[in-house]
């Protein structure tokens, strides 16, 4: 079975979290699916410097990456997906999209709300016992 490394942005801005949401995919367990924004690292980079050029590209956004948060390891029905997690923040939340079809700033308590990715269940669940 295929292995995908990719790293993930939780990115606060005041009280609340990002939160994209995928267009639609013939993967119907991941189409139209929340998430936290990211990408796949290339061949010479850092999680740290993967996560920067993934937000700029995706959402024309700088950040600033804070800390590690959580690494998931999910064994979809065709392929096992390892997400480093990184909190991070931003100066402000504008943002474009050019990957996504929606995205929504949330209160910690409102994430449990969208319909996420399985992937990032467990990240969204340890931020909802997270003291802000």
């Amino acid at each position: 079975m295929k292995s995908i490394e990719v790293v993930a942005a939780i990115i606060f801005h005041n009280d609340k979290i990002l939160c994209v949401q995928r267009g639609p995919n013939k993967l119907d367990y991941i189409s139209k699916k929340y998430e936290f924004p990211g990408g796949k690292m290339e061949i010479g980079e850092t999680k740290e410097q993967t996560i920067k050029r993934e937000i700029l590209e995706e959402l024309k956004m700088e950040i600033t990456v804070k800390e590690e948060f959580l690494t998931v390891v999910h064994q979809y029905p065709d392929f096992i997906l390892t997400m480093h997690s990184f909190i991070c923040d931003c100066i402000d939340r504008k943002l474009t999209l050019t990957e996504h079809i929606d995205f929504q700033w949330l209160k910690k308590d409102e994430l449990i709300n969208l319909d996420w990715a399985a992937a990032d269940i467990p990240i969204m669940k340890k931020l909802l016992k997270l003291e802000l």
